[in-house]
C-alpha cells in the first residue's frame, strides 16, 4: 500500500469518527438530563448545571449544597427535604446514576419569542384596561401606546439601520391613584413576567440595603430564571421619588443622587450580573447575565410637595400689576400635578441623566367622589361585586343603594389614601352582615343604606317572601 492510500485511509477513518461523534451527541440531545442527587429529569427541575464527569446537578440541589456547606455541615440526608423530591439512601446516593432518563419531547419548529403580529394595538389595550381601572383616560391612552411600542421594538429587534429607542416611563400621581394596580393589570393583560420593587431599599454599591441590580434579579425570579424570557419583561419601581437628591445635607447620600446615577446604564440597556435564586451577590450563588436592553421600566411616585414647587414657579412672576398672579389662585387647583415639567422635577431632586432616560412622564389624577364611587361598582373585580359574590353562595343578595355608595365615598376622601381606604370602610360595616347572615337561613336580602354607613340607622332586611324590614344597627 503506497504511503498517499495510507494517508486517504487515514482521513476516511477520522471522518468515520467524526461522523459517529456527531450522531452520538444527536442521539444525547434527544434525552433528558437527569439530577445526580433528587434523580428528578429535566422536564420537572428545570435547567441543570453540567458538572465534570457528566454530572448534572438542578439548581434545587445546588443551593441546599450552597445551604449545608455553609453551615460547616455536609450531609446527605439533609438534601432530601427538598419539596417534591424522592428520598434515596445514601448507599443510592453513591450509586453510578444514570446521565439520561429519557426521550424529550420532539421540538415544534421554532417560532420566534415575540410575534409582531400578536401585540394587541393601543386601542385593544386602552380597552381590557378599561375593563379593570376606572377614569386616568390619559395615563391608560399613555401606557397602551408606549408598551405597544417597546414590544414592536422588541418583536422586530431593530431589523434595520434606525435602532429605535425605549419607552421607559415616569408615572406621577397622589397615593391610591392607581399606579400600581394599573402596571399589574398591564402585565396580565400582556402576560410577560413582572417585577415590582421598591426604590427606598436601594443604596449605592457597598452598603447596607438593596444593590440596584437586585430589581433586574426579581425579574429573573418572576421568570422562573428563564433568563430570554426575562429580557422582555417589565420593572417597576415604586416610591422612586424617594430616591431623590437630598438638600442641606453634609453627609454621603448613598440612597439619593448615587443611586440614581447607578440605575442610569440599567434603564439604557446594559448586561448585569445577577444572582440566580437570591437577592444578593455571594461566592455560593451562581451569577448569570441578563441584557436590560429590551426590559420596559416604569417608574412611579407621589412625589410629595412638588405641588409646592409648581405654584412657586407658576406664581413667580410681578406681585403688582396687571398680570400679577394671586398667591392664593392654584392653591385648591386639583389638577395642579398636571402641570409639572423637567425643571420642577430637577428642583425636586432627580438628576437630568435619569429624567432623561425616562422619556415618558405623565400624570394620575387624584380620585374624586364621583371616581371613587365607579370604583366601588364598575370593575370587573369591583369591591362590591366580590362582597356580592361572597354572600350569592349563602343565596343571599347584597345590594348597595346610590346614597350609600357616597356615604362610602364621602369616608374614603377625609382618609387622603385614595382607592386603598374604600377596602377598610368597607371591612368595617360589612363586619357584622357577615357575621350574621349566616345564623339565619330566612334571609333573602339585604341592602345597605346611608344611615347604616353613618351607624344612624341599619341595613334593610329583607326575608325569603315577605317584604323587607330595617334592622336597626
Amino acid at each position: 500500500m503506497s504511503e498517499k492510500d495510507h494517508v486517504n485511509e487515514t482521513e476516511v477513518e477520522k471522518a468515520a469518527e467524526g461522523e459517529v461523534v456527531v450522531e452520538d451527541k444527536e442521539q444525547e440531545d434527544e434525552y433528558e438530563k437527569v439530577c445526580f442527587i433528587c434523580r428528578r429529569p429535566e422536564s420537572i427541575t428545570g435547567k441543570m448545571m453540567d458538572l465534570p464527569n457528566n454530572i448534572c446537578v438542578c439548581q434545587d440541589c445546588m443551593q441546599k449544597s450552597f445551604d449545608i456547606m455553609s453551615n460547616g455541615q455536609f450531609d446527605y440526608s439533609q438534601l432530601m427535604n427538598i419539596p417534591g423530591m424522592e428520598v434515596f439512601s445514601v448507599s443510592d446516593m453513591e450509586k453510578t446514576v444514570p446521565k439520561k432518563q429519557k426521550l424529550k419531547k420532539k421540538k415544534e419548529s421554532q417560532k420566534p419569542a415575540l410575534d409582531i403580529k400578536d401585540i394587541p394595538a393601543p386601542h385593544k389595550i386602552k380597552a381590557k384596561l378599561d375593563d379593570f381601572v376606572v377614569g386616568q383616560e390619559y395615563a391608560k391612552k399613555a401606557m397602551s401606546v408606549a408598551v405597544y411600542n417597546h414590544y414592536k421594538r422588541v418583536a422586530t429587534d431593530t431589523m434595520d439601520d434606525i435602532e429605535i429607542e425605549k419607552s421607559n416611563m415616569l408615572m406621577l400621581g397622589p397615593t391610591g391613584c392607581g399606579k400600581t394596580y394599573l402596571v399589574k393589570t398591564l402585565a396580565r393583560l400582556l402576560d410577560v413576567p413582572l417585577a415590582i420593587t421598591d426604590a427606598t431599599s436601594l443604596t449605592e454599591a457597598g452598603y447596607i440595603g438593596d444593590d440596584i441590580e437586585s430589581v433586574v434579579s426579581k425579574l429573573l425570579a418572576a421568570a422562573d430564571n428563564d433568563v430570554e424570557k426575562a429580557e422582555r419583561g417589565i420593572i417597576f419601581i415604586d416610591e422612586i421619588d424617594k430616591i431623590a437628591k437630598k438638600k442641606n445635607t453634609n453627609q454621603r447620600d448613598v440612597s439619593g443622587e448615587s443611586v440614581q446615577q447607578g440605575m442610569l446604564k440599567l434603564l439604557e440597556g446594559s448586561e448585569v450580573e445577577v444572582p440566580v435564586g437570591a437577592n444578593s451577590k455571594n461566592a455560593m450563588v451562581p451569577l448569570t447575565t441578563v441584557n436590560t436592553k429590551n426590559i420596559l421600566f416604569i417608574c412611579g411616585g407621589a412625589f410629595p410637595d412638588l405641588d409646592k414647587i409648581i405654584k412657586e414657579r407658576l406664581t413667580k412672576q410681578a406681585a403688582i400689576g396687571f398680570n400679577a398672579e394671586l398667591k392664593d389662585k392654584y392653591d385648591k387647583d386639583k389638577k395642579i400635578l398636571e402641570k409639572a415639567t423637567i425643571e420642577d422635577l430637577r428642583n425636586f431632586g432627580m438628576i437630568p441623566e435619569f429624567l432623561g432616560r425616562l422619556p415618558i412622564i405623565f400624570t394620575l389624577q387624584g380620585l374624586d367622589e364621583e371616581m371613587l364611587v365607579k370604583i366601588l361598582k364598575e370593575p370587573k373585580n369591583a369591591i362590591l361585586k366580590q362582597y356580592q359574590k361572597l354572600l350569592a353562595l349563602d343565596e343571599v343578595k347584597l345590594e348597595f343603594n346610590d346614597e350609600s355608595l357616597h356615604a362610602i365615598a364621602e369616608k374614603a376622601i377625609k382618609k387622603k389614601t385614595g382607592a386603598r381606604a374604600l377596602r377598610a370602610i368597607i371591612e368595617e360595616f360589612m363586619l357584622d352582615i357577615m357575621y350574621e347572615i349566616p345564623k339565619d337561613d330566612s334571609i333573602g336580602q339585604v341592602t345597605i343604606t346611608r344611615e347604616y354607613i353613618e351607624g344612624t340607622g341599619g341595613p334593610l332586611i329583607m326575608l325569603r317572601g315577605q317584604e323587607p324590614m330595617r334592622l336597626e344597627g
